[in-house]
């Protein structure tokens, strides 16, 4: 006999998407904010109305039965309606709103041009805090001090900072990839001669911390063909190592993403930018996907959907490139 939908308490079906997320009923009682007890009650109910058990105990946690997993799309898309519909009550419910954004620099700066007014905008009354992304930025992110993260990660398979490394309780999205360049002075001596590897290792290198680390996936390529680069001074930041290789007086080249030549066109317009003489198999081996990244418990959340929209729609054109 087929059951009507008026009979179901639609609550136990946040309860469902959270118990297939966090395979935990401790874990989905905490998110809740509701006893352990309360959720083992709302599971039974819902094994009652399936006709299924839903999950299995394992040493792991709970583990989800085929039925759960079958309805794994159908669950996230009806749950994704509700914030679109609560967005149709007053703006009451918005004052007082802020958002913690953590992106790494000079994309910070270069987002925030076209992202704070939609912001404004949308809520008037929001507040706007913005940190540089570092190595502590997950875990800002995993505690809930930060509400999502935007920042390049590295596509070697070696690397430590893939996005197959990320804990599965962060959720992502790439907008775009970008590639990595070189940036000198206009008047560097090495504009004079032929751009290849030797000139390129040729010079000392501003060179960044990333994630702790004072190499990244361009020294796993150079050591793929036995060859270094010399660090002649390292930063913090892009925007950092861009401002220095600017400078007069020294021969220091740095590399940065790409989307850095429209901030150096403002900010630095004594820098340009060359490829990096590498043949094509290894270039493709320092690609960067530039991604958003939250926590699963707030893929549902209406303010962080609704940010995560617009920065997809700011950033779709350079996304398809």
């Amino acid at each position: 006999m087929k059951k009507s939908i008026t009979r179901l308490d639609l609550n136990l079906l946040v309860t469902l998407k959270l118990l297939l997320q966090e395979q935990s009923v401790s874990k989905t009682a905490k998110i809740l904010h509701v006893t352990p007890s309360s959720v083992s009650k709302s599971l039974s109910k819902l094994r009652d109305w399936f006709d299924d058990p839903l999950f299995l105990r394992t040493p792991n946690g709970l583990t989800p039965t085929p039925v759960v997993l079958s309805m794994e799309q159908e669950l996230n898309d009806w749950l994704q309606m509700g914030p679109h519909i609560l967005e149709k009550r007053s703006d009451e419910s918005t004052k007082g709103l802020s958002f913690h954004l953590m992106a790494e620099s000079p994309l910070l700066l270069t987002m925030l041009n076209a992202l704070l007014p939609k912001i404004q905008q949308r809520f008037p009354d929001a507040k706007v805090k913005t940190s540089n992304w570092d190595y502590d930025s997950l875990e800002a992110i995993i505690r809930g001090d930060a509400d999502i993260g935007f920042t390049g990660r590295e596509s070697h398979p070696r690397s430590k900072e893939s996005l197959d490394l990320l804990p599965y309780f962060i959720d992502f999205e790439v907008l775009f990839y970008d590639v990595p360049r070189v940036y000198l002075r206009r008047d560097h001596p090495a504009l004079q001669q032929e751009w290849d590897l030797d000139a390129f290792l040729s010079y000392s290198h501003i060179n960044i911390i990333w994630e702790k680390s004072e190499t990244w996936a361009l020294d796993e390529v150079l050591a793929e063909q036995g060859r270094t680069r010399e660090a002649g001074l390292v930063m913090a930041s892009f925007e950092q190592s861009l401002f220095m290789a600017a400078q007069p007086g020294h021969t220091m080249v740095t590399t940065a993403p790409q989307y850095c030549e429209a901030y150096t066109a403002l900010q630095h317009p004594d820098l340009v930018s060359l490829p990096l003489p590498l043949a094509q198999p290894y270039l493709d081996k320092l690609i960067i996907p530039f991604t958003l990244m939250w926590h699963k418990r707030n893929t549902h959340n209406a303010k962080i959907a609704w940010l995560r929209e617009t920065m997809r729609a700011i950033y779709g054109d350079k996304a398809d490139t």
